[in-house]
């Protein structure tokens, strides 16, 4: 057996090396409606004209795709395509093959990303200072002293700044990156509350605290925030300098001698307007308003989303938002990182952006016209961020990558026009990347400098943010196709998180001294990413520590190392990191959002086992005792939709299904069909007719002496109903809402002589089956609250055996509005 398993393995080596295509994929996966494309590259000269989409664990066809775009010569690549298969839309795992090749399984579903939300924030809680909760070890306890006072009166003095977040596998910490970190963590949650939940405490050991974990290390930022702030004229920028790199350690073992003994103090510097370099390099200062305008943006974020949880807290952030921003309005310019003995330090030129971003967040806070005015003013002299549609730039000229102030003042909309002329220079930026895409056979527009993926994350951010600014589809390809750039399909086939997916091909190597000396894996670090070779081969002590075992798609325009020594497109980086925590966050969310065919929503949140039984009625009413005893039984609620005719037959039923506390909505009145069976977009009846119709079964319902609650559901006669009658009752304030398909329940009505008849059994192992291989999750379960004498064989004498078997199962039985209304979050 032994021996045969060793064959395998070389079998599987010789002809990975002989391998001449690839197919690349996003190996987690695509959301049903995504924009789906894969890409085939070779190094041979050839074309393809077809392609499969196949079932990972058959191998069986379940699409077969001739939409292809030619994309030619790539680096690294004689011949590529570009492969559509956008309509295919049925969740499960696949395979793609083309050109004689086959792509890894990837996944198509709306809970692909279910937990995407949660996996940066491992990383961030891994990166604090001070207390780690994943090495349960402290570091840096010996305080710090001040340097580089532009007026030079408080050098050598003492201060408590301890907290915060390592900036990446070194330990130096930067205001610059971590401010930013700081509020696009609070810019994910305001964005997307449902998304993150609560695992751990405060201090990042694990258990609940009522507090989103998310909103937890915002926290653990704002703190040290206030540290590097002491005062209303004392704002730091720096902690420790570039001797830091002295070796690979654990933060707690270091041993860095700054002038004050090994492994204690270390400098911290005074924000300057003036160039800072305590050795041989020097900074390019001009202002403070580069770090003092990221100071007042996330206090001011922190005031607004930290208010309900910790008000004291908010209201002190509020006091220092209005002091940072101040104090930068009167220093405009910027305040850079200090080098030291080595020349690389963070080289932002832009400031305005920030100081945008700032005033845009204190109007926000405020509601001060004033900031408006000047938030707008500041947004002028920025339009683009520089680096969109540019061959290169420096490392971190442009920072941040993302100009969220733009977004927030368009998504404001106080000023009309302020609105659409940001939304104009968000399109402009979008639309530099695009053109500078065109033949790239990834559709990549990035220019590959140093940290080219938080370029990558900041562009689909503003990708997405655009689109649900505008509904504007014009970069929604572009938008998924780095996402999918960053998930693997790239050159290397390669994710660049470690360790996410779990199943994939993500770094093993990272330029991290804990998973190098320890083999501590940095779960949920997003590395820096592809570099031009030109920019590769220039840096200071960058180098392969092995056989390169990408080198096949390795050209002499671009790299990636997986590999420790490749600090330049293998270090993970906390606010790359952090960056990634919106565009997560949103991924995630869609796992929550309710699921919609033709306006009507057929099922809700997908990550929790959540399961309402609706019963639909019209004629009969022989199953009402029996569901009532079960439902008691269980100590469950359901729903009940049923017509007018319904009401006013069996108004006691009614009634006393509603004191049991059930849900009771409308059915119709008559029981009318609107929809034509074959040509579903045909609708059989007026708009006069249809609201009468409804109003009608209000109406009866309040004459059996019903309570109309709201939120109104509404399950349209038949469950058949198409996108125009979800408009109508939408504008009655009603949503439809129809069963979730996939089992037999709502064939429960069928009598013996109809073709589709289906017996109790076949009906109660239909759900069962689907269950184990697809899960409820979200379900909305139809059966029938009474059904014709001739079906003698009824389902709903199964229905207490079958909410058994669920609850063993772990699910909960809750009624419509509880499935599909959207959680309260505090903001």
């Amino acid at each position: 057996m032994r021996k045969i398993i060793c064959a395998s393995v070389w079998l599987l080596f010789f002809l990975g090396a002989r391998a001449q295509s690839w197919v690349r994929v996003n190996r987690i996966g695509y959301l049903p409606d995504d924009v789906k494309v894969a890409v085939w590259v070779s190094k041979e000269k050839k074309t393809i004209d077809s392609f499969e989409v196949a079932d990972a664990q058959t191998g069986k066809r379940v699409y077969r795709g001739e939409k292809i775009v030619n994309t030619g010569k790539q680096p690294a690549f004689e011949s590529s395509v570009r492969l559509h298969f956008s309509e295919f839309t049925t969740p499960g795992t696949y395979v793609l093959r083309a050109g004689g090749s086959q792509s890894v399984p990837f996944r198509i579903g709306y809970d692909v990303y279910a937990e995407a939300a949660e996996i940066p924030l491992r990383y961030m809680r891994q990166q604090r200072c001070g207390y780690n909760p994943s090495l349960k070890d402290s570091c840096h306890t010996h305080g710090v002293v001040s340097v580089g006072d532009p007026d030079g009166k408080r050098d050598g003095i003492s201060f408590d700044v301890s907290g915060g977040w390592h900036d990446a596998s070194d330990y130096l910490q930067y205001v610059t990156t971590s401010a930013n970190a700081v509020y696009q963590m609070l810019f994910a949650y305001s964005q997307h509350p449902e998304a993150f939940g609560d695992r751990h405490q405060a201090n990042g050991d694990d258990g609940a605290n009522g507090i989103p974990d998310i909103l937890d290390e915002a926290k653990w930022g704002l703190d040290w925030l206030l540290k590097m702030n002491p005062d209303s004229v004392t704002y730091f920028n720096q902690l420790a300098d570039d001797r830091d790199h002295a070796g690979f350690t654990l933060p707690a073992d270091q041993r860095v001698d700054y002038g004050w003994g090994a492994g204690k103090a270390r400098p911290v510097y005074f924000c300057s307007s003036l160039p800072q370099g305590l050795k041989k390099h020097r900074n390019r200062s001009t202002g403070l308003a580069s770090t003092l305008g990221k100071y007042a943006s996330s206090f001011a974020l922190g005031a607004s989303v930290l208010s309900e949880y910790d008000p004291e807290f908010s209201k002190l952030l509020l006091k220092k938002s209005e002091q940072a921003y101040r104090r930068g309005a009167a220093h405009p310019g910027v305040c850079q990182t200090a080098p030291c003995g080595a020349p690389y330090f963070y080289e932002e030129d832009n400031w305005a952006d920030d100081m945008q971003l700032a005033a845009t967040e204190m109007y926000t806070l405020s509601g001060k016209k004033e900031y408006l005015k000047q938030a707008v003013q500041y947004g002028r002299m920025e339009p683009v961020t520089p680096w969109m549609g540019a061959d290169s730039a420096r490392h971190y000229q442009w920072y941040p990558f993302v100009n969220l102030g733009h977004y927030r003042l368009a998504a404001q909309g106080d000023d009309p026009k302020a609105k659409q002329e940001f939304i104009r220079n968000l399109r402009s930026g979008l639309q530099r990347v695009k053109e500078r895409a065109q033949g790239d056979a990834f559709l990549n527009g990035i220019p590959f400098i140093w940290c080219s993926n938080n370029l990558t994350v900041a562009f689909i951010t503003q990708c997405r943010l655009y689109h649900e600014l505008t509904g504007d589809k014009t970069f929604l390809e572009i938008e998924v196709a780095m996402r999918d750039w960053l998930f693997g399909c790239n050159p290397w086939g390669k994710c660049m998180i470690v360790g996410y997916p779990a199943y994939g091909d993500t770094p093993s190597d990272p330029h991290s001294a804990l998973t190098h000396l320890h083999g501590i894996p940095v779960t949920g670090g997003l590395v820096d990413g592809p570099i031009y070779a030109s920019i590769f081969g220039g840096l200071i002590g960058v180098h392969l520590s092995k056989e390169d075992r990408y080198a096949p798609f390795q050209s002499d325009v671009v790299v990636y190392h997986d590999d420790y020594a490749d600090y330049s497109t293998n270090e993970p980086t906390m606010d790359g990191t952090a960056s990634l925590c919106y565009y997560l966050g949103y991924l995630s969310a869609q796992a929550h959002r309710c699921e919609t065919v033709e306006g009507g929503i057929i099922r809700g949140d997908r990550t929790e086992k959540k399961i309402a039984l609706v019963f639909t009625g019209h004629e009969y009413a022989d199953g009402a005792g029996v569901i009532r005893r079960a439902l008691k039984n269980h100590q469950a609620h359901a729903s009940f939709f049923l017509t007018g005719d319904f009401y006013r037959k069996f108004p006691d039923v009614a009634r006393r299904l509603q004191k049991e506390g059930h849900y009771l909505a409308p059915h119709s009145d008559k029981h009318l069909l609107y929809a034509d069976w074959q040509r579903r977009d045909s609708t059989l009846v007026s708009r006069t007719v249809f609201e009468q119709d409804l109003e009608g079964n209000y109406a009866a319902m309040q004459a059996a002496g019903l309570k109309i609650e709201t939120p109104r559901f509404f399950i349209p006669p038949y469950e058949w109903y198409n996108r125009e009658i979800s408009h109508w009752a939408k504008a009655m304030d009603v949503q439809v809402v129809n069963f979730t398909p996939g089992t037999r329940s709502n064939a429960d009505y069928t009598t013996p002589e109809m073709k589709n008849y289906r017996s109790s059994e076949a009906i109660y192992r239909s759900i069962l089956s689907y269950e184990a291989e697809n899960g409820l999750n979200g379900f909305i379960l139809l059966l029938h609250i009474g059904t014709d004498p001739k079906r003698t064989d009824k389902f709903y004498n199964r229905l207490d055996d079958l909410m058994h078997e669920l609850k063993q199962k772990s699910y909960i039985f809750v009624r419509i509005n509880e499935l599909l209304v959207e959680k309260k979050h505090k903001k």
